[in-house]
């Protein structure tokens, strides 16, 4: 009976959830001969959807402009993931969703965005690997110093 109680972390199904491709300044962008800046931003949810099952996403939202704030493109990829994790401690939870889980689904989501930005008509863009657990803990200070801050005083009137 022991065993009914070892940590369980499985991956149920791993899909996109949203993908969304826009080239506003289209046809005209494909004409510019610069090289568009970058721009990469990542979140990471997290909830239960069922008993010991938690969906995870992952968007990664990729930006490029031109030095005028041009848009050239602007892609972004909500990659789910359902995952059963049990027997777990709740203080383990969520590292286990923002880190493991998301380090799962970062693959997935690097190679949407990059065919996405390709059949946009646009070089690949090949995102670099992410240290989640390095996120997640600088997430956690900012987190600790928000709350520890005092409250701003609000004038009664």
């Amino acid at each position: 009976m022991a065993e009914n109680n070892q940590p369980v972390f499985t991956i149920e199904k791993l899909y996109v959830k949203d993908l969304s491709v826009e080239v506003p300044n289209a046809p005209a962008v494909y004409l510019e001969r610069e090289n568009p800046q970058i721009n990469v931003q990542l979140r990471t949810d997290g909830k239960q959807v069922g008993e010991g099952i938690y969906e995870v996403v992952l968007t990664v939202t990729v930006s490029a402009k031109l030095a005028e704030d041009k848009t050239v493109f602007l892609v972004e990829v909500a990659q789910g993931g359902i995952f059963q994790i049990r027997n777990v401690p709740e203080g383990d939870l969520e590292p286990i969703m923002m880190i493991g889980c998301a380090n799962i689904l970062f693959p997935y989501a690097r190679e949407t965005v990059s065919d996405a930005v390709t059949r946009a008509g646009f070089q690949p863009v090949l995102l670099t690997p992410v240290n989640f657990e390095a996120l997640y803990q600088a997430r956690q200070q900012q987190a600790g110093q928000a709350s520890a801050e005092p409250a701003a005083e609000t004038p009664v009137q």
